[in-house]
């Protein structure tokens, strides 16, 4: 008899143990589902998987300020590859980002970095006029122009964004409708056509899946 009460004592705790995880988990903001990773994978001395990152860059924004790779920090990205002159995708792009812009006007942590092709025309004055002309007013849409060689090779190398051979010289060109979206540790987490409405509502879906990634990340350290 008294070893039956001293399992029937024993086991009372578990469902109140299950109970109180039940209650803690479902309080907690778990996003509904993760995003993949884009580009190579790698496999480092401990067979801990790491994934591809974006590369140290050093370009000029509209405001004439440095931009590098720690300008990224903090901060989830959405990237594109466009020209002021375009005439045929770029202005379907820009509008289209715009909408991404004023969706997360009150989040300091979501950053666009539209990145010129023709850095001989745009100018940081250029760019500050057209940045003005998509209702740019603050840091948190950004256009900059670098060497053409290191925009390419950010193009190519970084963002994936173009698959052609190319070394960023007079004859060579990229024009992509694609965006990339960039996590807080600088990987890549999709890929988006610009032109394409349905595809940017992924992309907002995308967004706030990150974010709120970011944030069950944050409370997990704690």
């Amino acid at each position: 008899m008294k070893s039956k009460v001293q399992v029937y004592w024993f086991l009372v705790p578990i469902p109140l143990i299950f109970l109180i995880w039940y209650f803690y988990t479902a309080n907690q903001d778990v996003p509904l589902r993760h995003l993949p990773y884009y580009g190579p994978k790698f496999v480092d001395a401990k067979n801990d998987s790491t994934y591809h990152e974006i590369k140290s860059f050093r370009f000029v924004n509209q405001y004439n300020e440095i931009i590098t790779l720690d300008s990224l920090n903090h901060k989830i990205v959405v990237t594109e590859f466009f020209f002021t002159t375009c005439q045929s995708i770029c202005p379907i792009m820009n509008s289209n980002l715009q909408k991404v812009y004023k969706t997360f006007a009150d989040r300091k942590d979501v950053l666009i970095l539209s990145h010129t092709v023709d850095p001989e025309q745009d100018s940081v004055p250029v760019l500050k006029v057209y940045a003005g002309l998509q209702g740019v007013r603050d840091r948190r849409w950004q256009f900059v122009t670098g060497p053409k060689k290191e925009l390419y090779e950010a193009a190519r190398k970084s963002y994936l964004l173009n698959a052609e051979e190319g070394d960023g010289g007079d004859e060579d060109f990229i024009h992509t409708q694609n965006f990339a979206l960039i996590d807080k540790n600088k990987h890549i987490r999709g890929y988006y056509d610009g032109t394409d409405s349905v595809e940017i509502n992924r992309l907002i879906t995308d967004l706030r899946l990150l974010i709120q990634e970011d944030e069950f990340n944050e409370i997990s350290k704690h």
